[in-house]
């Protein structure tokens, strides 16, 4: 009987589209990639996308969410957006949410006074929770590709990476085995209701992961420790806003602090394997450090 259950939910997830957002971003992209190769039918909301959503624009949601079961959401940072949407989402006949949040959500003073995604994060939280629909919790750590696609790329490619981490460390989390998590939990039965803390194997210091990366390329990469206003002063006098920046080295706040260093179970609870390590991910992405490219807005310093 456990199996003709498990059958007919994984059936029922698979038969309807799966709607991704953030599906070109750094985990919707890799979730997007997976569930095509499994033969799951997929509908990718981008605001070049077709039919085309826009978080901004409610009159969007509902060609996006049209005959969609099952949702892989990640949130607008800085924006209360979640709760209507998945109260949308509920009543066009979505049965399953798959949130991407955020770490130290559940940390009073975690992500401090001032990071715009905190808000979002726990507010997030609460509207899946409270929907009445099958619910799963991703909690990511920083993710390693933030070194290769993110916002530390342009500074690696300089050769020098300047932050307002101290000396804290990181147990940086590979965003494949983010979208693997992601996957199971859209795709599966066993996974609802669960909150999965996802993180590497091991933690580094932001020194520690420059020279792994250094190593691979057989470049000099350096790391070098700003002060919080120092960090902020730099990315105005480069153009930045005073908000952007700020909130950039607020989120640097728990590295520096040392809140970012613990192991977490939630690939191992999910995926039952460890999780991918960072040398295997520093390996893996050394052409990224090859190439240049434009680092990407200050709202990508996570996703």
């Amino acid at each position: 009987m456990d199996h003709l259950v498990r059958d007919v939910l994984t059936g029922l997830m698979t038969k309807y589209p799966i709607l991704v957002t953030g599906g070109t971003g750094k985990s919707g992209g890799r979730v997007v990639s997976l569930l095509r190769a499994q033969g799951a039918p997929v509908r990718v909301a981008s605001r070049s996308g077709e039919p085309q959503f826009d978080w901004l624009d409610r009159a969007t949601w509902d060609f996006a969410l049209e005959g969609v079961k099952a949702v892989y959401l990640v949130p607008l940072d800085g924006h209360l957006l979640t709760r209507p949407f998945v109260e949308r989402a509920v009543e066009l006949g979505v049965e399953r949410v798959v949130l991407l949040s955020g770490r130290g959500v559940d940390v009073p003073g975690y992500s401090g006074e001032a990071n715009i995604a905190g808000a979002t994060h726990v507010d997030g939280e609460s509207a899946v929770r409270d929907s009445g629909i099958a619910w799963t919790i991703l909690r990511p750590a920083w993710f390693a590709q933030n070194f290769s696609e993110g916002i530390f790329r342009d500074a690696i490619l300089a050769d020098e990476l300047r932050l307002p981490a101290g000396d804290g460390a990181a147990s940086f989390v590979d965003a494949e085995d983010i979208a693997a998590v992601a996957v199971a939990a859209l795709t599966e039965d066993g996974h609802c209701g669960q909150i999965y803390e996802l993180s590497g194997p091991r933690a580094l210091t932001i020194a520690e992961a420059v020279a792994e990366i250094s190593k691979a390329t057989g470049r000099d990469i350096r790391y070098v420790p700003l002060s919080p206003a120092e960090f902020v002063a730099e990315l105005t006098g480069q153009g930045w806003s005073a908000a952007e920046a700020e909130d950039y080295a607020e989120a640097m706040n728990p590295i520096r602090r040392g809140l970012d260093s613990h192991i977490s179970d939630g690939i191992q609870r999910a995926l039952r394997r460890r999780p991918r390590d960072f040398t295997d991910y520093v390996r893996a992405s050394a052409g990224a450090w090859r190439e240049h490219r434009a680092a990407p807005p200050a709202t990508e310093v996570i996703r």
